[in-house]
């Protein structure tokens, strides 16, 4: 059955699905704050390594990991899970671990990381996530801040990076390596101790125990630790669960199943994998978010939903045009995408109940077009996949209803690490594409007189926000009638033009992300007289673009930057971003720039978000260009 199906079942059992009612409060007429009830009370005791032991007590031979080896998926159960906890738990406890001491990791998504986690939080101790691109001196300043007593790698790579950090600190945290078998070592010198010392530390930990140190990927500065408790992990996980896993399992009929392959030194990585062993959904792990890597991935696993970030469905989309257009079908594949997009309106105002659904006609196209495109679109996720939550970004509105029309049903939601992930989240029986969602369950979204989202509730770290206020997030916000958030920028990024109109950059961005060709951009403008933007080319996209017209596909940008066609084509994406916004808004030119924003290059944090100051720093000369030539 597609989306709409699954949506009206969902509406018809709305009871079942545990739906949280958003209060709406209103001030002088307009709506300034939103609460959601806790679906699941706040624990009085015990922590989140109790998890895989609950597990394994109430249902043993359940399956809660598919783990990857050289001859495909192998199931973890959940007693397994717990047998392997404890044995690393010894080790950790063998190797010098104390209760409260942290462990920093510093790996790619894989089984092994969850594993690690789990039992430092067994052995009483916090986990420290480092992102595994990290640079020897932001590894050493994680180390040195957080006081971090042993780190375990994944690689000899890492290890050698992570060796320089060392050499800098006045003390010097134990270098286990993943790869060259810490684990199985750690295991084995666990065996001399007391499985009974394990239950104790478990037993000693609290909600309000800290479970995890994790540092923001900040697009300005050194990385700032947020202590998130065993309190916040939970009011995040097992709200989550039970808002969305009625939906993910009761709703379609499926057995829910995931490929995690977020960086798990992200909190949203983090807390779904979380979610996923406390309800028992079976979850397997991917170390890479390129598509290209991914996609075989998804296609072995076959997920029913995934948690993904804009960038991953904006490839998608992307690779189902090019794929059209290398198949001489470039004008099927637009009729297609027009006719899904139309659909998933109607669809929504169906469900809205504010229009009549898809017509005769529509249903029709849709259904040729699901033979020709769009099973195309789920295959590259998998083939079974019937929902997917993005964040990180907004997700360009036209995109949601896109997949809509596929079949796939995307929630957006916000947060920070600050908030344990999610803030909020699109209710799962009222979508609604173009906003971030009500106040997850058990939290409360208020905007300050100047537009901005502050937030409270149970996933407020510790220490973020004073006991019972409001968290300032620093991003700008409207709220509609209804009490859906929709993010309209970042405060400090808010540029004003020497006419003195506002602009949030973000805005432009994220739209104009989203269109072919285009892989980065940036946009400029402060204290200028209009706004421009930087923009540079997706590889793979420009040199299909290229090949379809019988170019070379090693056309030196030198030549590209000042051709007719390929300015035409990026003239359009940027009329459509332009639709959004006032004129005076607007963007009034555009420079290509050589080259890609990326991690590698410092123009990217690991989260895949523009370091603004950067950008700006590296292409002054053509920033400076936009403006000098007029």
């Amino acid at each position: 059955m597609g989306a709409r199906g699954d949506l009206g079942r969902a509406r018809r059992r709305s009871a079942s699905a545990g739906r949280a009612p958003a209060e709406v409060i209103t001030e002088d007429g307009a709506v300034r704050e939103v609460r959601t009830a806790p679906l699941v009370p706040a624990p009085s005791a015990g922590s989140t390594a109790d998890l895989p032991y609950v597990n394994a007590a109430e249902a043993p031979d359940a399956e809660v990991f598919r783990r990857r080896t050289a001859d495909g998926w192998r199931p973890v159960t959940a007693a397994g899970f717990a047998a392997e906890v404890t044995a690393l738990a010894r080790g950790l406890i063998a190797a010098g671990l104390g209760p409260g001491d942290r462990v920093a990791l510093m790996s790619r998504t894989r089984y092994e990381w969850t594993l690690l986690d789990f039992a430092i939080w067994a052995a009483g101790g916090q986990s420290v996530p480092v992102y595994a691109t990290s640079s020897a001196a932001q590894v050493e300043w994680i180390l040195r801040d957080s006081g971090a007593t042993l780190l375990v790698v994944e690689t000899t790579e890492h290890a050698a990076v992570a060796t320089a950090a060392i050499a800098e600190l006045d003390h010097s945290p134990e270098l286990l390596v993943i790869d060259e078998g810490c684990l199985d070592r750690l295991a084995s010198a666990g065996e001399q101790v007391d499985a009974a010392e394990v239950e104790a530390r478990r037993a000693a930990l609290t909600p309000d125990t800290i479970a995890t140190v994790v540092y923001t990927s900040g697009t300005t500065g050194r990385p700032r630790g947020c202590a998130i408790s065993h309190a916040n992990l939970h009011a995040q996980t097992a709200n989550l669960v039970a808002l969305l896993k009625p939906v993910f399992e009761e709703i379609t009929g499926q057995t829910p199943a995931t490929l995690i392959f977020l960086p798990l030194a992200h909190i949203l990585g983090r807390t779904i994998q979380i979610a996923c062993v406390s309800a028992r959904i079976v979850s397997g792990h991917c170390p890479s978010i390129r598509p290209d890597d991914l996609r075989p991935e998804l296609a072995a696993f076959r997920p029913t939903f995934v948690v993904g970030v804009p960038y991953l469905f904006e490839k998608i989309h992307h690779t189902g045009r090019a794929t059209a257009e290398r198949l001489g079908r470039g004008a099927s594949f637009e009729r297609a995408d027009r006719i899904a997009v139309a659909y998933g309106e109607a669809t929504l105002r169906a469900y809205l109940g504010t229009g009549p659904g898809p017509g005769l006609g529509l249903r029709l196209a849709k259904g040729l077009y699901d033979v020709l495109v769009y099973r195309r679109i789920r295959a590259a996720l998998g083939g079974r996949l019937r929902y997917a939550i993005s964040g990180g970004s907004p997700l360009d509105r036209r995109l949601n209803l896109f997949f809509l029309g596929c079949g796939v049903v995307i929630y957006e939601g916000y947060g920070l690490t600050e908030t344990t992930s999610a803030a909020t989240l699109i209710p799962p029986l009222a979508p609604r594409p173009g906003t971030v969602g009500h106040p997850i369950p058990g939290a409360a979204v208020r905007l300050d007189d100047d537009g901005e989202v502050l937030v409270r509730g149970g996933t407020v770290a510790a220490g973020a926000a004073d006991s019972g206020e409001w968290l300032p997030t620093g991003d700008l916000g409207s709220l509609d009638t209804d009490g859906y958030l929709r993010i309209t920028g970042r405060k400090k990024d808010i540029l004003i033009t020497t006419g003195g109109k506002n602009v949030s950059p973000s805005l432009l961005e994220d739209r104009l992300r989203g269109r072919p060709l285009i892989a980065q951009c940036l946009v400029v403008g402060d204290q200028r007289p209009f706004v421009a933007a930087l923009i540079t080319l997706e590889a793979d996209q420009l040199a299909h673009w290229l090949t379809v017209r019988g170019r070379p596909r090693d056309t030196p940008f030198a030549e590209l930057r000042d051709d007719p066609e390929l300015l035409a084509e990026l003239r359009r994406s940027v009329d459509y971003t332009n639709e959004a916004v006032s004129r005076a808004e607007s963007i009034r030119a555009f420079a290509l720039v050589d080259g890609e924003f990326s991690e590698a290059n410092g123009l990217l944090t690991p989260s895949l978000k523009v370091r603004r100051a950067a950008v700006a720093a590296a292409f002054a000369d053509e920033i400076e260009r936009l403006y000098g030539a007029r």
